[in-house]
């Protein structure tokens, strides 16, 4: 049996997982992927596998009759997010597939907590200049007393607010899937974009689903606070980088700290790369070993259930 694999995060650590797919007696196949493979190598390689662990891939009606019309039996997205996903393909196609979410709350809140605090004291800043041989001071903010808007109230979100609130933040959630959560009880409910105005911070934790898509935009941010930070976690879809970059520029949006964008890797020329108060980081907010370990034998399990296949007996 063989099983692509084409997530970064676990390919980073594959070591770790050959002997799990021994114990199954599959063979995994580990490209060199940065962060995608594209659909035209996908249509090469899909269909000579049984399985397939997919990452940020372009999992397509295309590329999904190809791997049906070789070997693909069945496939398992690794992580939370499923938007590049083709379910209607899928089901057409009589392919079994499932992703793993509720394994990176904690992680990726952490992420957001760790953004959140370095907009605030600048603390990015200081390490560039540091580096470059200057001693900088940068004025921050205090967190306490200050209010976040947290777009996404599911896993990570509550995660993130859990963390912004021990902080002395105060947190308005939007999110139209998720009905109130007891265990935190502080975080009051609006409908977006009620009462952005308030917020200091705009923090995202939600899924790509056609009314996130670009919910940061300019009419949204016209009515955020002026010097509003942004932090963005989720998926780089759900701004409009044009608008954020223009707001950049104004001074609208003072800071903003982005694990994802609309285009991975971030492309040369963005404008965002102008900008001295823009973190950046290379969509690996659930990566640490923890979190890619219990994400990937939790993927793997999942895929072999579905090819019907065990742990041979003795391994383990």
């Amino acid at each position: 049996m063989k099983v692509l694999v084409t997530c970064p995060l676990m390919l980073g650590v594959m070591d770790r997982f050959y002997p799990t797919f021994e114990k199954y007696a599959a063979q995994a196949t580990a490209p060199a992927v940065v962060q995608s493979l594209s659909e035209e190598e996908l249509i090469e390689l899909v269909p000579q596998h049984d399985g397939w662990i997919i990452g940020d891939d372009p999992c397509t009606r295309r590329v999904l009759e190809a791997g049906k019309a070789g070997r693909l039996k069945a496939a398992v997205k690794w992580g939370v997010g499923v938007d590049n996903i083709d379910f209607a393909a899928c089901k057409d196609l009589g392919i079994p597939i499932t992703n793993t979410p509720g394994l990176f709350g904690a992680e990726v809140g952490d992420t957001a907590m760790g953004y959140v605090i370095a907009l605030a004291r600048e603390s990015f800043q200081i390490d560039r200049g540091v580096h470059e041989g200057d001693w900088p001071k940068p004025t921050g903010i205090s967190l306490a007393g200050k209010t976040a808007a947290l777009i996404g109230f599911g896993d990570i979100g509550k995660n993130t607010a859990a963390r912004l609130l021990a902080s002395g933040l105060k947190v308005i959630a939007y999110d139209p899937f998720v009905g109130q959560v007891p265990q935190l009880p502080s975080v009051e409910r609006a409908e977006w974009p009620l009462r952005l105005e308030e917020a200091d911070y705009i923090v995202l934790t939600c899924s790509l689903t056609p009314s996130s898509r670009k919910i940061i935009n300019g009419d949204s941010l016209s009515r955020a606070k002026q010097g509003v930070r942004i932090v963005n976690v989720s998926r780089g879809q759900v701004i409009d980088q044009t608008a954020l970059a223009a707001s950049l520029a104004s001074g609208k949006v003072y800071s903003a700290a982005l694990d994802v964008f609309e285009v991975e890797p971030l492309e040369m020329d963005s404008p965002l790369r102008e900008h001295p108060r823009v973190v950046f980081g290379s969509h690996n907010a659930s990566n640490t070993i923890e979190a890619v370990t219990r994400g990937s034998e939790t993927a793997i399990r999942k895929l072999m259930e579905f090819l019907g296949s065990e742990p041979a007996c003795g391994n383990g």
